[in-house]
């Protein structure tokens, strides 16, 4: 088990990464295809459970959730003020003009960015890339040297930060780092994207000489199958943490039709 899974006690979190991400494929995809409030606080009810039983403290998940939570008013002002007018008329100021119609896709576009958004975060904050690795490879079938070459690119990200400031450091030190703020900072991109270029040429050699290109043949010249350190498992919880995704879907969708609020993207007008 990773670090990053085990450091939290939550049923969810010790789930294959695999079975996280098409979960919140499952609970996303309906959502996408429809714009109604419904059926998207129905999914956002639901929702409470998988968020109660990630294993997240309280703290952490407002923490990681932060964003979404920005994003969804901000997006809903913004359909409110902008969005195509319909009904009664409450405020109208050149292009703006809020109605019934705008506050209703305000709502409904509310409470859809928080029912697509929030699980996705909150179930990924528990994945370590290397068991998703491991997942997207063995089970998905993903091609290995794909999986594995975006894996040590993930890897790397981390390294950029550091990268920046060391950039920042040395031009300092040169006495260059004083004037110029915009003309500095286009000119530590480069070195950075420069650097991260040299970076991943010698990370691909050193990945190929040891062998996770995958070629690899024997004696009589026939490939030898490639073999993990940490094989990805599925069993019952992956197949209860899927039955859940499709279930809040399910249920959003039809609560969405039976109340004739339901409203399929691609078939309006």
């Amino acid at each position: 088990m990773s670090a990053t899974v085990g450091i939290r006690s939550g049923p969810i979190a010790s789930i294959n990464p695999v079975a996280k991400l098409a979960a919140a494929l499952l609970i996303a995809v309906p959502l996408v295809l429809t714009i109604d409030a419904v059926s998207a606080a129905t999914a956002l009810t639901l929702e409470l459970v998988l968020f109660a039983l990630s294993g997240l403290r309280w703290r952490e998940f407002w923490v990681r959730t932060l964003p979404v939570w920005i994003a969804a008013p901000l997006t809903a002002v913004t359909i409110a003020l902008y969005g195509a007018p319909s009904g009664a008329v409450y405020f109208e100021w050149l292009f703006v003009r809020v109605s019934d119609g705008s506050l209703e896709l305000a709502l409904a576009t509310f409470f859809r960015v928080l029912a697509i958004a929030l699980p996705g975060v909150v179930l990924f904050v528990t994945v370590d890339p290397t068991d998703l690795a491991d997942g997207l490879a063995q089970l998905v079938r993903l091609p290995a040297r794909f999986v594995l070459g975006a894996l040590a690119g993930m890897r790397l990200l981390g390294l950029l930060g550091d990268d920046w400031r060391a950039l920042a450091l040395a031009r300092r030190a040169r006495g260059v780092a004083d004037v110029g703020r915009v003309r500095r900072t286009l000119g530590m991109a480069f070195a950075l994207f420069v650097l991260s270029i040299r970076r991943g040429s010698k990370l691909a050699t050193a990945m190929e000489a040891r062998g996770f290109g995958g070629h690899i043949v024997d004696a009589d010249g026939r490939p030898v199958p490639r073999t993990w350190a940490r094989p990805s498992r599925w069993g019952a919880p992956e197949w209860v943490l899927l039955a859940a995704g499709a279930a809040i879907s399910a249920t959003a969708i039809s609560i969405a039709v039976a109340t004739g609020s339901w409203n399929f993207i691609l078939g309006s007008s």
